[in-house]
């Protein structure tokens, strides 16, 4: 079996909790993962923002080699694509 992807790695093994991610655009979110899931190497997590209502998901890309983010509002039917992690670090308290 391929290694899990290490970026799917760090986000599961800092939660749950507040975890920094570096989009490939440059910006950075702050979300608090409430859970994080690896099915064989497929993985998935999903979060929100203090203070905001939207939900954040993340989940590997078909070549297992990308963690994709999305984030859906509290009143939108459909996901929207944010970007792509490039970095995870832990948020000190």
């Amino acid at each position: 079996m391929a290694d899990l992807n290490p970026i799917a790695k760090q986000i599961h093994n800092l939660s749950p909790g507040s975890v920094k991610i570096i989009l490939d655009d440059g910006s950075q979110i702050i979300p608090q993962i409430s859970k994080a899931e690896f099915f064989q190497q497929e993985f998935q997590a999903e979060g929100t923002r203090e203070n905001e209502q939207n939900l954040y998901r993340f989940v590997s890309s078909e070549d297992n080699e990308s963690v994709l983010v999305g984030r859906k509002g509290p009143d939108e039917d459909t996901w929207t694509m944010v970007g792509c992690v490039q970095e995870v670090d832990s948020v000190d308290k």
